[in-house]
């Protein structure tokens, strides 16, 4: 997706984000639960929590799955017929849901390391100091440990949907040690 076209995507459902009805959303997200588990919380190691993340990543996220630019064989499909109400409220239901604390626990010896990898790369800078993402870049705190190392290693090979480059660009310098290390550090920390 071009970046002017993403722009004014972006713009034009966030603009519709303070219409949102969280409750028409919950009722949309139970085909959701399936999945990503009640209230977003996954117990599956291969899908995403998506409870308490912020509201447009969700909504940039459902819309890349929507438009074809993030392919995925489950969400691609479910995303295919949302309306851009349905979008903006299933965000709005699930980022206000609250996120259960981390079911991983992290190698004692990748607290120290993973943390510094997290600095060095800048997971900070975009994520937030504390992960917890902010706007449009996701809560990769407590995130599962299995979707976090897949997601590193499609950004790395260039075969994960960026639309700005930028996860792209940073995974080019992590190698496959690394990645375990801060996927395992990531895993293990508080979503809240």
């Amino acid at each position: 997706m071009s970046a002017a076209i993403f722009a004014a995507a972006f713009l034009f459902l966030a603009g519709l984000a303070g219409a949102a009805d969280p409750e028409a959303g919950g009722e949309k997200a139970q085909v959701c639960v399936a999945c990503h588990g009640p209230g977003g919380n996954s117990s599956n190691p291969a899908v995403p929590s998506i409870s308490g993340q912020p509201a447009q990543f969700i909504s940039t996220a459902l819309f890349m799955f929507r438009g074809g630019d993030r392919k995925d064989p489950q969400m691609s499909p479910m995303a295919a017929n949302l309306s851009n109400d349905d979008i903006n409220n299933l965000a709005a239901y699930f980022s206000a849901q609250i996120p259960a604390p981390p079911a991983h626990d992290t190698r004692p010896e990748n607290l120290r390391a993973g943390s510094a990898l997290a600095n060095k790369l800048n997971c900070t800078q975009c994520h937030n100091r504390n992960l917890r993402g902010q706007q449009h870049i996701p809560r990769i705190a407590g995130q599962q440990f299995e979707y976090l190392r897949a997601q590193l290693r499609g950004f790395r090979a260039g075969t994960r949907a960026d639309f700005d480059g930028n996860m792209t660009s940073a995974a080019q310098a992590v190698g496959e040690k690394d990645l375990e290390v801060l996927a395992d550090y990531l895993a293990g920390l508080a979503p809240r």
